[in-house]
């Protein structure tokens, strides 16, 4: 089977892009929106927890919807509930408004990143899926080296709210390009499991160690990466003086590195175990996660000193993330569906915990990053020892 039209996938790529371009645009906003508030970075942090949690919730329920009604109708009112929200967010009178706001722009806007799967997934073999897969993810991957530095351009030239309504058009366009080009890959169903079913799938699926131990392993990891963007423009650009727009360029140098790191593991998958190479690389994020909580702990060579583990913890996601999604998915067959809602959620619900936890640590210091960072290596390490194993799941 060939490869998808062109069209496809750019809409599809741009579906993926919402949680990247989302989270990643307004960082190099947040000490500027903490200062027009008159609030605190810490306060200005929770908007990214927020977010985090309209993700979490969100992926878990706009799954089952589509499988019930169809693709395309719940990504319209997904797509339409974020474009509402982005513009609210512009407009947002104080800090409390904006928190609630970026809840509901994430519950709507994950509605892409749910359903840019399953189209893939509907419309193509196995074969052709990695294939496309594999294109997502480059998006994926470049959302954080560009987003940042659009953010801080627009933060430049016309102030921190204009940045949800780019995003705002962002969701538009994507809205009017799915109607246009994008066509029903499952039609709706006469009948459905249900909630009661969807649940019970759920249930079981959190029984199963091996599932979870790889879904809490790469999830832990991943969170370190959550409380980075949480944390690292309060580090950056408060701490350290590093200029809003030139804050984008260090975010995207270490987004580099997680693309590097990933396709070094594609490579690396043709003569390796997934198993094997995931841990080494847990063991190489508890690592580099000790080290930076002791840079930040005993403030040695100042900013270089904390991107250098800083950018090995982040590099090491390239070989953590992919892995541990593969084996966690690997055996679920029939239920994959519910298994990667539920990886997903599980996923930005730990994540939700980091970045809150880096918020509620406060200011003043890199410590609270650093420490919630290692924390994070530390859990991933002890998820997949205690659950999984030595010996893995094959």
């Amino acid at each position: 089977m060939s490869d998808p039209p062109l069209s496809w996938l750019l809409i599809l790529g741009a579906l993926t892009a919402f949680a990247p371009m989302s989270i990643d645009m307004y960082l190099p906003a947040l000490p500027a929106i903490a200062a027009d508030f008159g609030t605190a970075s810490s306060a200005a942090q929770f908007t990214l927890a927020s977010f985090f949690v309209g993700l979490a919730l969100g992926q878990a329920i706009h799954g089952p919807l589509a499988d019930r009604f169809g693709r395309k109708p719940p990504l319209y009112a997904g797509l339409t509930l974020y474009v509402i929200a982005s513009v609210g967010c512009a407009l947002a009178p104080d800090i409390a408004a904006l928190t609630a706001l970026r809840f509901v722009q994430a519950a709507g806007g994950c509605a892409g990143v749910v359903i840019a799967r399953a189209v893939v997934r509907d419309r193509f073999d196995a074969q052709t899926s990695a294939r496309v897969y594999s294109l997502l993810m480059l998006v994926m991957g470049l959302a954080p080296i560009l987003a940042p530095l659009l953010g801080g351009q627009v933060l430049l030239l016309f102030g921190w709210r204009a940045i949800f309504i780019v995003l705002a058009l962002f969701g538009l366009s994507c809205l009017l390009a799915v109607w246009r080009y994008l066509p029903e890959t499952r039609p709706a169903q006469t009948a459905g499991g249900g909630l009661g079913a969807t649940l019970r799938t759920y249930g079981e699926l959190l029984k199963d160690r091996g599932f979870l131990g790889y879904s809490l392993s790469g999830g832990f990891a991943h969170a370190g990466l959550f409380a980075y963007i949480t944390g690292s423009p309060h580090v950056f650009i408060e701490l350290h003086g590093v200029p809003a727009q030139a804050y984008g360029w260090l975010f995207g140098f270490n987004a580099l590195g997680l693309i590097a790191s990933s396709q070094l593991n594609r490579r690396l998958l043709a003569h390796r175990d997934a198993e094997a190479i995931l841990r080494r690389a847990n063991r190489a994020t508890v690592l580099l996660g000790l080290v930076l909580l002791a840079v930040a702990a005993g403030g040695w060579g100042g900013l270089p000193g904390l991107l250098i583990p800083l950018f090995g913890y982040l590099a090491s996601l390239g070989f953590t993330a992919p892995n541990a999604t593969a084996l966690a998915l690997a055996r679920q067959g029939a239920r994959a569906g519910s298994a990667s809602a539920l990886l997903g959620t599980l996923q930005f619900g730990v994540a939700t915990l980091s970045s809150a936890a880096v918020g509620l640590l406060g200011a003043g210091s890199a410590l609270p990053m650093a420490g919630v960072i290692a924390g994070c290596g530390l859990l991933a390490y002890v998820a997949h020892r205690l659950l999984v194993g030595d010996g893995g799941q094959h």
